[in-house]
Protein backbone atom coordinates (compact mmCIF):
# COMPACT_ATOMS: atom_id res chain seq x y z
CA UNK A 1 0.00 0.00 0.00
CA UNK A 2 1.37 3.03 -0.77
CA UNK A 3 2.31 6.15 2.17
CA UNK A 4 -1.02 8.01 0.74
CA UNK A 5 -3.53 5.06 0.87
CA UNK A 6 -2.57 4.76 4.60
CA UNK A 7 -2.64 7.90 5.37
CA UNK A 8 -6.12 8.28 4.09
CA UNK A 9 -6.89 5.15 5.61
CA UNK A 10 -6.27 6.77 8.82
CA UNK A 11 -7.88 9.71 8.54
CA UNK A 12 -11.23 7.79 7.74
CA UNK A 13 -10.51 5.93 11.15
CA UNK A 14 -10.10 9.07 13.62
CA UNK A 15 -13.04 10.67 11.62
CA UNK A 16 -15.07 7.82 13.33
CA UNK A 17 -14.50 9.12 16.64
CA UNK A 18 -16.70 11.27 18.45
CA UNK A 19 -14.22 13.43 20.72
CA UNK A 20 -10.77 13.45 21.55
CA UNK A 21 -11.06 11.15 24.57
CA UNK A 22 -12.22 8.13 22.45
CA UNK A 23 -9.34 8.80 19.80
CA UNK A 24 -6.26 9.05 22.76
CA UNK A 25 -8.00 5.55 23.65
CA UNK A 26 -7.45 4.70 19.88
CA UNK A 27 -3.87 5.90 19.92
CA UNK A 28 -2.98 3.97 22.27
CA UNK A 29 -4.60 0.52 21.97
CA UNK A 30 -2.66 1.18 18.48
CA UNK A 31 0.47 1.63 20.18
CA UNK A 32 -0.26 -2.15 21.88
CA UNK A 33 0.27 -3.63 18.23
CA UNK A 34 3.66 -1.90 17.90
CA UNK A 35 6.18 -4.18 16.29
CA UNK A 36 8.75 -3.90 19.32
CA UNK A 37 12.32 -3.11 18.58
CA UNK A 38 15.11 -5.90 19.39
CA UNK A 39 16.52 -5.12 22.70
CA UNK A 40 19.97 -4.27 21.40
CA UNK A 41 18.45 -1.34 19.43
CA UNK A 42 17.28 0.48 22.62
CA UNK A 43 20.73 2.46 22.43
CA UNK A 44 21.40 6.38 23.11
CA UNK A 45 21.62 6.40 18.99
CA UNK A 46 18.12 5.59 18.20
CA UNK A 47 16.61 7.57 20.49
CA UNK A 48 14.64 10.50 20.03
CA UNK A 49 16.23 14.03 21.05
CA UNK A 50 13.58 16.41 21.75
CA UNK A 51 10.69 13.99 23.02
CA UNK A 52 10.11 14.16 27.07
CA UNK A 53 9.54 10.46 27.17
CA UNK A 54 12.16 7.56 25.58
CA UNK A 55 11.16 6.63 22.11
CA UNK A 56 13.81 4.69 20.01
CA UNK A 57 13.03 4.08 17.05
CA UNK A 58 15.41 1.41 14.40
CA UNK A 59 15.56 1.39 10.76
CA UNK A 60 16.59 -1.33 8.77
CA UNK A 61 16.51 -1.82 4.54
CA UNK A 62 15.09 -5.29 3.48
CA UNK A 63 15.07 -5.40 -0.23
CA UNK A 64 14.14 -1.67 -1.04
CA UNK A 65 11.99 -0.74 1.53
CA UNK A 66 12.76 0.42 4.84
CA UNK A 67 11.44 -1.38 7.78
CA UNK A 68 10.71 0.43 11.09
CA UNK A 69 10.53 -1.09 14.68
CA UNK A 70 10.45 1.50 17.80
CA UNK A 71 9.11 1.23 21.13
CA UNK A 72 8.82 4.09 24.27
CA UNK A 73 7.98 4.17 27.79
CA UNK A 74 5.09 6.30 27.40
CA UNK A 75 1.32 4.55 26.12
CA UNK A 76 0.27 7.37 24.29
CA UNK A 77 4.22 8.20 22.86
CA UNK A 78 3.85 4.40 22.15
CA UNK A 79 0.90 4.93 19.88
CA UNK A 80 2.17 8.07 18.30
CA UNK A 81 5.24 6.63 17.16
CA UNK A 82 3.10 3.44 16.34
CA UNK A 83 0.44 5.66 13.64
CA UNK A 84 4.31 7.30 11.96
CA UNK A 85 5.19 3.35 11.94
CA UNK A 86 2.10 2.18 10.55
CA UNK A 87 2.45 4.71 7.45
CA UNK A 88 6.04 4.65 6.50
CA UNK A 89 7.81 0.84 7.48
CA UNK A 90 7.67 -1.16 4.85
CA UNK A 91 8.12 2.14 1.86
CA UNK A 92 11.57 2.90 -0.54
CA UNK A 93 13.19 5.86 1.30
CA UNK A 94 12.18 7.99 -1.93
CA UNK A 95 9.01 7.64 -0.88
CA UNK A 96 9.15 8.27 2.75
CA UNK A 97 11.32 11.41 1.60
CA UNK A 98 8.91 13.06 -0.94
CA UNK A 99 6.01 12.46 1.40
CA UNK A 100 3.93 14.55 2.98
CA UNK A 101 2.54 14.79 6.93
CA UNK A 102 -0.73 16.57 6.20
CA UNK A 103 -2.28 13.56 7.35
CA UNK A 104 -1.51 14.35 11.05
CA UNK A 105 -3.15 17.88 11.42
CA UNK A 106 -6.41 16.42 8.89
CA UNK A 107 -6.92 14.15 12.39
CA UNK A 108 -6.10 16.93 14.41
CA UNK A 109 -3.05 15.28 16.46
CA UNK A 110 -0.51 18.24 16.90
CA UNK A 111 -3.08 20.40 17.58
CA UNK A 112 -4.56 18.01 21.38
CA UNK A 113 -0.46 17.39 22.22
CA UNK A 114 0.93 19.23 24.85
CA UNK A 115 3.59 21.49 23.45
CA UNK A 116 6.48 19.02 24.29
CA UNK A 117 4.78 15.62 22.87
CA UNK A 118 4.32 18.18 19.61
CA UNK A 119 8.31 18.97 19.22
CA UNK A 120 8.45 14.86 20.18
CA UNK A 121 6.00 14.11 17.06
CA UNK A 122 8.06 16.55 15.03
CA UNK A 123 11.28 14.77 15.99
CA UNK A 124 10.14 11.36 15.29
CA UNK A 125 9.23 12.42 11.87
CA UNK A 126 12.76 13.34 11.53
CA UNK A 127 14.12 10.70 12.37
CA UNK A 128 12.38 8.90 10.16
CA UNK A 129 13.00 11.11 7.18
CA UNK A 130 16.81 10.83 8.26
CA UNK A 131 16.80 7.12 8.33
CA UNK A 132 14.88 7.54 4.25
CA UNK A 133 17.87 9.93 3.14
CA UNK A 134 20.47 7.44 4.64
CA UNK A 135 19.91 4.61 2.29
CA UNK A 136 18.41 6.85 -0.46
CA UNK A 137 22.15 8.29 -0.37
CA UNK A 138 23.34 4.84 0.01
CA UNK A 139 22.01 3.23 -2.54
Amino acid sequence: MQIKEIQDEIVDEFSMFEDWMQRYEYIIELGKSLPIINEQFKTDDNIIKGCQSKVWVHGEQKDDNIVFTADSDAILTKGIIALLIRVYSNQKPEAILKANTNFIDEIGLKEHLSPTRANGLVSMIKQIKMYALAYNAKN
